[in-house]
């Protein structure tokens, strides 16, 4: 059985089949559930914790 993953950005379940993996340099795994999350992340930099749609989806709001 596939494994469930959790996004490196948002936090939400990824389903099998589906998602982004990114791998480092320095051999780190993150896995993101779409592009949106990816670029915030890796292109453009920005921290989770201070964008508002992050922290309502991690809250559980939307």
């Amino acid at each position: 059985m596939p494994k469930a993953r959790t996004c490196a950005y948002c936090g939400s379940l990824i389903e099998p089949g589906t998602g982004l993996m990114y791998v480092t340099k320095r051999g780190h795994i993150y896995w993101f559930c779409s592009s949106k999350c990816f670029k915030n992340f890796v292109k453009l930099r920005r921290n989770p914790a201070k964008v508002t749609w992050v922290r309502k989806k991690r809250a559980g709001v939307i």
